[in-house]
């Protein structure tokens, strides 16, 4: 195959070398509410082609790449003095993969567990070039299964106004979860 990238052959959708020159992940904190705090790898701007490549067939190659250089990393480094859960947000199927659960999968490590399946949105309505107020006005009403008490974090693969993940936040907490913060791949405002 080719890299979508530089289009020289190569055994991964983007090789090597374009991971090394292009990919390399730089921690960004954001405050999204008081003490509340999204954590993310890349601005969109410059990643936001191989966001997009989650509405297509090859996504899940691309997301592997992502993941595997920013989650995984960050959870190499990460201590805690407990065990937590990496909660995607909405991790449903699209296009034969969820992205949302391929970034989580590159979080198992000592302190971090994967929690698939538990945070579905009932509301699926795609808020892609839409404001605060559509967001605020049109909530994904999540359901929360299966998770009691438990220490977390949220992950995304994108963070624009922070109303998915507050969202999100609050459900999780109504179960009396602590949600230490979020992790994003990229921030829309970076």
């Amino acid at each position: 195959m080719r890299c979508i990238s530089c289009e020289k052959l190569s055994f991964e959708i983007i090789c090597k070398s374009c991971q090394k020159k292009y990919l390399q992940p730089s921690l960004h904190k954001r405050e999204i509410e008081q003490d509340f705090f999204n954590y993310s790898f890349y601005a969109l701007s410059d990643i936001e082609e191989l966001i997009n490549s989650k509405y297509y067939f090859y996504g899940d190659r691309v997301f592997n790449i992502l993941a595997k250089l920013s989650f995984q990393t960050f959870a190499k480094n990460f201590n805690f003095k407990e065990n937590i859960y990496a909660i995607p947000i909405d991790d449903h199927t699209r296009r034969e993969f969820s992205h949302t659960a391929i970034l989580v999968k590159y979080l198992n490590s000592k302190y971090i567990r994967p929690k698939t399946n538990c945070l579905k949105a009932k509301n699926r309505v795609k808020y892609a070039g839409k404001d605060l107020k559509f967001r605020q006005n049109n909530p994904r009403n999540f359901k929360l299964s299966n998770l009691y008490n438990k220490t977390t974090i949220l992950c995304d693969d994108l963070i624009t106004t922070g109303a998915t993940i507050l969202e999100g936040k609050k459900v999780l907490e109504k179960k009396k979860n602590n949600v230490l913060f979020s992790l994003t791949l990229a921030d829309a405002k970076i």
